[in-house]
């Protein structure tokens, strides 16, 4: 493994302009949600070598993020007591620079438990004390480049980081600033109201108290049981997803999208495998993007987290026994409840619950959590020298859940990318067999040869 990555150095990298005074910016009501708060989040880019062989990304990279930073200067800070502090100066991010002797290509970029992938990016950080940002760079000996990155959750989601991301690129191009500044005003935009109130009835119904996630937070109490845990990937077929989709749409008589389907199938997926009793209710949460539900709408520039969470409930027995049409309906109509009210309800009950242990279900395995990262505009994170190949997670801690699962693309150049797409997921081994059963349906038929002999 030593051999196989080596730390060249680390650069500081300073905002420029630098901040001229102390500042602290205060979160929204999203920023900061504990199930956000608590969160390092880090991801992982795989890009191609650059077409000239004079251009070297471990030369650019630093620049272009110094430049970025100056748009975005609350990444140089560092968390406390619900903002982000920026000291006097601007504060630094630091950015690793290593490199490999193996190719990309020898890398297994299908396998989320690769220890590999995980010494790509930077460790998990201190909490308060440590940077919002860090980044590492590594050059592989064929020239592509993995970008890896950790920020505070509380900073940003997947769309914030990527336009982050996309004008450092912007900027390793030559083309200057983006056309749409970065915009902070996140206590303005999406703070609590005055007095808070809660309207919209089902955070009462799906959200509870509990006074040891008060203590630990959302994903601590689940630490005893994370060994227990495996990651896997499931490489699903676009054509088998379709065809199970017309099916559905035409039994529910209405138009289902290929989330509402593939959520409610891996849903009723998980709860069968884990041989949960009939009278057990489960839930299940995904995140849903709000910028422009919520009146006015979020302008083009803001960076912030822009994601609630949406939850659907039933008993164990009701979701295995009911029609999976019926199910995917029933995502379809949590996603049409979503409104300003159910936006600025979410915030306001954890603003009037605050330290009180907001939970859907105790231990991070209790929901089932689910994301799609298949349109987080990837493609604008060019350098100059191509779009990511793959972007992959390598945090497991969202929307209060230690067992998520992501709905992930293939890269532009990988030629399964027309044929389907990836399902990252984690759940407890002992459940794995099952689980692997059920998703045979949806699944590309070389499920089991993809990742032979790669690191």
């Amino acid at each position: 493994m030593e051999q196989q990555l080596r730390v060249l150095h680390t650069v500081r990298l300073s905002p420029s302009p630098a901040q001229p005074v102390l500042a602290a910016l205060p979160l929204s009501g999203l920023d900061a949600d504990r199930n956000v708060l608590d969160v390092d989040f880090r991801t992982l880019r795989f890009f191609p070598a650059p077409s000239q062989p004079s251009v070297d990304p471990l030369t650019v990279l630093p620049r272009a993020f110094e430049a970025a930073l100056g748009l975005f200067h609350a990444l140089a800070g560092s968390l406390r007591d619900g903002h982000v502090v920026v000291p006097e100066g601007g504060g630094t991010v630091p950015l690793v620079l290593a490199v490999s002797e193996v190719a990309v290509a020898d890398v297994d970029t299908d396998n989320p438990s690769s220890a590999l992938l995980d010494r790509l990016a930077p460790a998990d950080g201190d909490g308060e004390a440590g940077p919002a940002l860090a980044l590492q760079a590594t050059r592989f000996a064929c020239g592509g480049v993995a970008l890896g990155m950790r920020v505070a959750h509380a900073l940003c989601d997947g769309a914030g980081a990527t336009k982050f991301l996309a004008a450092a690129a912007r900027f390793a191009r030559g083309q200057g600033p983006p056309a749409v500044a970065p915009v902070w005003e996140r206590r303005d935009l999406l703070g609590p109201r005055r007095p808070p109130r809660v309207v919209t009835p089902l955070f009462d119904r799906v959200l509870v108290l509990d006074a040891g996630v008060a203590r630990t937070g959302p994903y601590g109490a689940a630490t005893a049981g994370r060994e227990q845990l495996t990651r896997e990937c499931f490489h699903v077929s676009e054509a088998r997803v379709e065809s199970l989709r017309a099916r559905l749409a035409d039994e529910a008589g209405i138009k289902l999208t290929t989330f509402e389907v593939v959520a409610a199938f891996i849903w009723r997926a998980r709860v069968k495998a884990n041989g949960a009793t009939s009278g057990e209710v489960v839930k299940m949460v995904y995140s849903m993007n709000i910028s422009k539900l919520v009146n006015p709408p979020l302008p083009d520039g803001y960076w912030g987290n822009v994601c609630v969470p949406v939850y659907v409930a039933l008993t164990a027995g009701e979701l295995v026994a009911r029609p999976l049409a019926g199910t995917a309906a029933l995502i379809k109509k949590s996603k049409q409840e979503v409104d300003d009210e159910y936006v600025r309800s979410y915030i306001d009950f954890q603003e009037l619950h605050r330290g009180e242990g907001v939970t859907a279900g105790k231990g991070g395995g209790a929901v089932s959590a689910f994301t799609d990262w298949r349109r987080l505009g990837h493609g604008d994170v060019d350098f100059g020298w191509g779009g990511p190949d793959a972007v992959l997670p390598l945090s497991w801690r969202i929307l209060g859940s230690t067992e998520p699962c992501f709905l992930l693309p293939y890269g532009a150049t990988d030629e399964r990318r027309r044929r389907g797409f990836k399902v990252f997921v984690a759940l407890q081994r002992t459940v794995l067999p099952g689980f692997r059963e059920e998703m045979e349906e949806l699944l590309l038929q070389q499920q089991q040869h993809i990742s032979v002999g790669k690191l």
